[in-house]
């Protein structure tokens, strides 16, 4: 049959069938919905079924939160398989159990949070890994809880009532919330028996839903009216018990909670609060108690006896438990059978004898405190309690005293004490003498040094104890006997005790020494204190100088550490060493090397690649440390250390003096760059197609530099456009292209070539229009030094002005003969051959061509008879060649365009089609394939072919 299950913290219960969650349907994960909202501190449960799954009937979760701080994040909390599973957060709390899952059954778990923290708010989501045969379903599901405030706060004052039989009695109850989220109030009292008791009896509540209950035993009185609850003010509730009877006697209380209604339409109390209580004494007519001291005024030390006497019908029949208070507050109780039960705050004083309590008559009880102290004044009751019998704890009746007030006198203390020392100022290495002078005492005192160091606010630092029997307690700083050697605490005489502390350490043990003597007698202990200054001096100086604090890279330093004592130094073991601390500063330094007292070098691991560079001379009264081709490594702050030891020491161990120098810091420089770069502007003018260079020339720089130079060209207006990388060579010549002219094409065109040991050229190959603007280069100066290659500067060059030329026009008349130039700027290599190829814009007819070569450069072209089909636009092509495989093939290695030219023919005429002409400088068969079919396919009556050589 079903299986019933309870509430999960969702205020409400569910059916779940042992077959509920398995069969062959798409799996479904639900968790309790959100929005939750639980108080800080709480325990809470979240719950998480799984159902249509496939697999064993019992499932595994894993609990995962999403924080408000990063929604996106999953943070894993807990699982059922995998104890790895939480995260670091998580981890401590998964394993002390303060978060954890608990399995309802196979397919259902709940999440509990014991101790709900701020930081747990969040989307929390339940997992299934899956079991199924294949991915159907949802294997998840999230849920939202916020932790608010616990806001809800109750109060009622605790005190003492006593009412005899049918007396009313009224209770206040102040309660209030600030939540911001709706909730609802509850509000209830409840009764203790007696004060061991644990188990409260419900008087009378208010619930949320404003309905009024009461517990068992009040049903009737309720019923009736005698027993009331009133919300009398906004956050004040009041209980009205009409006629009080015996068994309402017993300690109340006002509990309230908040309750707030969660998703599901179910309430959840979030929160309780409890008032502190209220001893209700509720009074027989039949039995009375009287309170007596034989005493009520005196000293300190004396001695207090109280009774506490009974009177009923027939008493000597009767059980009676008796309670005996001061101010309110429970001291001890005598059960029916005379057994004593002391509060724990009195355990001690009755073990030590000065404590009494007993039953001298079934109508007299005593209460004897000797050796009275101060804290035993105030007012004493005794409460008096009858029962059944006497191992009932349910009373009959019970009846309280009047209070008899008990006023102790202190007593005039004469101790006196004064602290001084014999070593106000001492060495270190010395010993200490202190001197605590206690007078007047007439007890046995115990005395306890302490140590404030210098410039120290901390706690105080115990030294020594001497307790009242003599025993001598060490604390923990001076245990050691090989730190501060073997201290001595004595009793000098009957007044005097000394501290003796042989070997002081270093200016630490200076300060202000106290001590505290304490005088004990009946139980009583009274204090004096008293303190003295000391001054304990290292008498050893160190002081670090150099004479430069800024060094070139490569340039060696030298420091300097100077040692001074009152003391000499070539009597006692010294030791010094080398701290550094690299730039920036992270506040710690690391121990470069130190020169031990013998003379050996202990080197430290932390900066080894001083050890290669660093040269240590060491002298009676100073050190020096020389550095060689410093570099950036070393560049930070520097201090010495000395250590001294005592004189005749066999054994190096804790040294008797430190001394730490003042800091010195050294900067690393890199040389001055003298880098100069050309600044003059300049222009250059090109027709189309041609090619052309830009210059980039070092004025000075140092002879040893390496450069890399980086050009850039600002395109045509606007004037504030930014510049283009065009391509940076580095100082090992790696070239690298900016992100505009990084394609092959562009590569090919744009080239920096290093033609002097101080000039650059950008070439750019087959300029065209779109290459207009104003170019220049940015050099930097880099040197090799020490360790690596750095960066000295760098300048940039003026801006040079690439234009272009507009076509030219020339006019010929028909039959005339004209002459279009084509001429090379700048040489080539001798081991080139060139070749030149002449353009015309569109098609025509025949033309008597003459390719004429004055000069080496010279590829001009010669129209001979001019006709009107000969007009047109016309421009040169001329190629570099390189031949390769020991002259059987040509490579190209450049070309060039001219500018363009306008041929117009007087007057008009027929057209005709003019074809290209072809010069070489090379044996034809030797040129491209391209090349030689192009001549191939013109009529040798129209071309005419000149051939030549480099030194023609």
């Amino acid at each position: 049959m079903p299986l019933l299950l309870g509430c999960w913290g969702c205020g409400g219960g569910y059916l779940i069938s042992p077959f509920l969650g398995r069969g062959t349907g798409q799996r479904v994960v639900t968790v309790q919905k959100g929005p939750l909202y639980r108080v800080r501190g709480s325990h809470v449960t979240l719950w998480c079924k799984v159902s249509g799954y496939q697999g064993p009937a019992e499932q595994n979760f894993q609990w995962s939160i999403y924080l408000p701080s990063a929604p996106e994040r999953e943070v894993q909390i807990v699982s059922t398989i995998d104890p790895s599973f939480p995260y670091a957060i998580y981890t401590q709390r998964v394993r002390s159990r303060g978060i954890y899952v608990e399995r309802v059954q196979g397919d259902a778990v709940l999440l509990h949070i014991t101790e709900l923290q701020d930081w747990d708010t969040g989307v929390y989501e339940c997992h299934t890994p899956s079991t199924d045969e294949r991915y159907f379903g949802s294997y998840s599901a999230k849920t939202n809880l916020s932790v608010i405030a616990d806001t809800l706060s109750a109060s009622m004052a605790p005190q003492v009532l006593t009412h005899a039989e049918g007396d009313a009695v009224e209770l206040t109850c102040e309660v209030s919330k600030s939540t911001a989220q709706h909730t609802h109030i509850s509000v209830g009292w409840y009764r203790l028996q007696g004060a061991g008791e644990s188990h409260a009896e419900e008087v009378l509540t208010l619930s949320k839903d404003f309905v009024l209950r009461p517990g068992p035993s009040y049903a009737q009185r309720f019923l009736a009216g005698g027993v009331r609850l009133d919300k009398v003010g906004n956050t004040t509730y009041k209980l009205s018990i009409g006629g009080a009877e015996l068994s309402d006697q017993g300690q109340l209380y006002c509990e309230a909670a908040e309750w707030i209604e969660d998703p599901d339409e179910t309430w959840k109390d979030i929160s309780h609060n409890q008032t502190g209580r209220t001893l209700l004494v509720v009074m027989s007519r039949d039995l009375s108690v009287d309170i007596a001291a034989a005493e009520s005024s005196l000293s300190e030390g004396g001695t207090l006896q109280l009774n506490c006497m009974v009177e009923s019908q027939k008493s000597n029949s009767k059980h009676f438990q008796v309670l005996w208070f001061l101010n309110s507050v429970e001291v001890a109780r005598v059960d029916p059978h005379g057994v004593l039960i002391w509060k724990e705050e009195y355990e001690e004083r009755a073990k030590l004898g000065q404590l009494q309590a007993f039953k001298q008559s079934n109508t007299v009880y005593v209460l004897t405190i000797y050796e009275v102290r101060l804290q035993d004044n105030g007012t004493y009751h005794c409460s008096v309690s009858e029962v059944k019998t006497p191992g009932d704890f349910h009373s009959i009746q019970t009846n309280l005293s009047s209070g008899v007030q008990v006023d102790v006198k202190p007593v005039e203390r004469r101790m006196r004490l004064s602290v001084s020392t014999r070593t106000p100022q001492v060495m270190a290495g010395d010993a200490l003498i202190l001197l605590c002078e206690v007078q007047g005492a007439t007890s046995p005192v115990s005395v306890q040094w302490w140590h404030l160091p210098p410039q120290h606010p901390g706690p105080r630092v115990p030294v020594a104890t001497m307790e009242r029997d003599g025993t001598l307690r060490l604390g923990s700083a001076y245990r050691d006997s090989r730190t501060r050697g073997s201290l001595r605490l004595e009793k000098a005489s009957s007044s005097v005790f000394t501290l003796v502390i042989p070997n002081t350490l270093d200016e630490g043990d200076g300060g202000r020494y106290g001590c505290k003597a304490t005088e004990w007698s009946r139980g009583q202990s009274w204090t004096e204190e008293g303190e003295t200054a000391v001054t304990v001096s290292l008498g050893l100086h160190a002081t670090l100088r150099s004479r430069i604090a800024t060094v070139k890279y490569g340039q060696s330093f030298e420091l300097v550490c100077q040692l001074s004592a009152s003391y000499t130094l070539e009597e006692v073991p010294v030791s010094v060493g080398w701290l550094f601390q690299p730039s920036p500063a992270s506040g710690h330094y690391h121990e470069l090397v130190r020169v031990l007292p013998r003379g050996t070098m202990a080197w430290g691991a932390a900066q080894p690649h001083f050890q290669g560079k660093a040269q240590l001379t060491k002298a009676a009264t100073s050190s020096r440390l020389r550095i060689h081709s410093a570099a950036a490594a070393e560049e930070g702050t520097y201090q010495c250390e000395v250590e001294v030891w005592r004189r005749n020491t066999l054994s190096l161990g804790q040294p008797a003096a430190t001394a730490r120098s003042n800091a010195v810091g050294i900067k690393v420089v890199l040389p001055e760059s003298k880098l100069q770069v050309a600044t003059k502007e300049s222009s250059v003018e090109i027709a189309g197609g041609a090619d052309t260079a830009i210059e980039c020339r070092i004025v000075f720089a140092q002879n040893n530099s390496q450069f890399a130079v980086t050009w850039y060209l600002l395109p045509p207006p606007p004037a504030d456009a930014t510049p283009l990388q065009i391509v940076r060579a580095d100082y090992t010549s790696v070239l690298e292209y900016g992100a505009e002219f990084s394609s092959p094409a562009q590569k090919s065109r744009f080239l920096s070539q290093r033609v002097s040991s101080n000039v650059f050229w950008l070439r750019i190959l087959s300029a065209n229009p779109g290459d207009q603007g104003r170019y220049y280069c940015v050099v930097e100066e880099w040197l090799w030094l020490v360790d690596s290659w750095y960066k000295l500067g760098e300048g940039a060059s003026g801006r040079t002005m690439l234009e272009f030329k507009l076509p030219g026009d020339i006019s010929a008349r028909e039959g005339d003969e004209v002459t279009l130039r084509c001429l090379l700027q700048g040489a080539h290599l001798p081991t080139t051959h060139l070749s030149a190829t002449w353009f015309r814009g569109e098609e025509s007819g025949h033309v008597k061509l003459h390719l004429r070569r004055p000069t080496a450069g010279d590829f001009s072209l010669t129209l001979r008879s001019v006709e009107e089909g000969d007009a047109g636009v016309y421009h040169c092509q001329v190629q570099e060649w390189q031949p390769q495989s020991k002259g059987k093939n040509w490579a190209l290695q450049a070309l060039a365009h001219s500018g363009y030219t306008h041929l117009t023919t007087i007057p008009p005429g027929n057209a005709h089609f003019i074809p290209l002409l072809l010069c070489s400088c090379c044996c034809p068969s030797r040129l491209p394939l391209a090349l030689r079919f192009l001549l191939h396919q013109l009529p040798l009556s129209l071309v005419t072919h000149y051939w030549w050589s480099n030194h023609c």
